[in-house]
């Protein structure tokens, strides 16, 4: 993250043929005046005002934020007749993205016009702005705009696992994803909230989960920043976010890929949402538990082991931490970046409490990392206490670079 004392540049419209004015006829027949950032509203941050992302770079800097205390994930599909609106529509979600990220304050422009934000933050001294990822869909390169030719090489739709048994379409995919993370539910929240009133119209959610996280304070490479809804530290043993060469070897599509040139510097997203079965699970013995993991709930330490950061000595696979990751030879090429937030939503229409986890991985390949991984998982016994519920794959579009363009201009270039 880094201070961000000036306002930040807006997006170039001379590729994306005059989408302000487009924008605002499209808010206005909507019957929703909603204020753009560049001519209707302004905004401003003070070097001690706030910290904020970086929108502007090679990649989306949200893929190597930290872990943050809240999170939400949504699949959307667009509303727009053909190629020329879904540019103006991707000009409008990377200036509320940029705002969003930067912690500027929204200024309204008199009480006689809606507020130019929802309110819900607190904007104290410190405020910490929300990270946004931005990706698309398979069903983005149907027929309807013109780039089925562009499709990332391995971009699908999530085929049926072993135990998915209880994934609707109506939870899955999207012509469009948005991930966002948060210090606070209500940051995130109001971050979904403004980047849904700048496409309205444009854009439908499809789905949506948001959740939580309990993030330790002291996080180093390699060690569990909080626990999962089982009990149990998650995230032990990924890669570290911050390493420029791990990250190009595990997460950001390369030039020898055989991608489409505009896909550089992107990467696949997996999502999935995972209901937990936690009354079945609070009824399971403690070493019953340990064994289906393959680590010691309290330390994180694999079983026999001392240290959550013991590499493990597996005697067999069947524990999920073995199938996951069997430290094999090869295996190196089947690593992710994990990232995701616990959820807990109330009851589910058998009075069985409805949580469990949003597991969001980043990675270079979608074979060699989610697909492989998940098909070793298949048949595992940790499935009697999970049930996958929807989530879908999507392909994270390139950083914006340094100039004025929008998130995904070399995509629609």
């Amino acid at each position: 993250m880094e201070d961000n004392s000036e306002k930040p540049k807006g997006i170039s419209r001379r590729k994306f043929l005059g989408a302000a004015g487009a924008a605002g006829a499209a808010a206005a027949t909507a019957g929703f005046a909603w204020p753009l950032l560049k001519n209707e509203s302004t905004y401003s941050a003070s070097s001690n005002e706030s910290l904020g992302y970086n929108f502007r770079g090679k990649h989306q800097a949200g893929v190597t934020a930290p872990r943050m205390p809240a999170g939400l994930v949504a699949g959307l599909d667009v509303r727009v007749d053909d190629k020329r609106e879904l540019e103006q529509l991707f000009v409008r979600l990377s200036e509320s993205i940029e705002l969003l990220m930067s912690g500027a304050r929204y200024e309204d422009r008199s009480g006689g016009f809606p507020p130019a934000d929802t309110g819900l933050n607190d904007r104290a001294d410190g405020y910490v702005p929300p990270w946004v990822v931005l990706s698309v869909g398979d069903s983005l390169f149907d027929s309807r705009f013109g780039l089925a030719s562009l499709k990332p090489r391995e971009l699908q739709p999530m085929p049926k696992f072993n135990n998915d048994y209880m994934v609707k379409p109506a939870t899955s995919h999207g012509d469009l994803s948005v991930a966002i993370g948060g210090v606070t539910h209500e940051s995130v929240i109001h971050g979904f909230r403004q980047l849904m009133r700048s496409v309205r119209g444009s854009v439908i959610p499809k789905w949506t989960r948001s959740g939580f996280n309990s993030i330790r304070p002291d996080i180093k490479p390699g060690i569990a920043p909080g626990r999962n809804l089982m009990g149990f530290k998650d995230g032990t043993a990924n890669p570290d976010p911050q390493s420029d060469s791990s990250m190009n070897e595990i997460v950001w599509v390369q030039p020898n890929d055989l991608q489409p040139e505009w896909a550089l510097g992107g990467t696949y997203l997996a999502v999935r949402v995972i209901r937990m079965m936690v009354e079945f699970w609070d009824r399971t013995r403690l070493n019953e538990q340990e064994e289906l993991i393959g680590r010691s709930r309290d330390s994180g330490a694999p079983l026999g082991m001392k240290k959550e950061t013991d590499e493990p000595r597996f005697t067999s696979f069947e524990s999920h931490i073995a199938r996951a990751n069997p430290r094999t030879s090869g295996s190196e090429e089947n690593l992710m970046l994990r990232n995701g937030f616990n959820y807990a939503d109330g009851l589910d229409g058998n009075d069985q409490m409805d949580q469990g986890l949003v597991f969001l991985s980043y990675q270079r390949s979608l074979e060699k990392g989610f697909i492989t991984v998940q098909r070793r998982l298949d048949g595992e016994a940790l499935e009697e206490y999970i049930r996958p519920l929807g989530g879908g794959f999507f392909f994270v579009l390139p950083g914006p670079g340094q100039g004025s363009d929008p998130l995904g201009a070399s995509l629609l270039a």
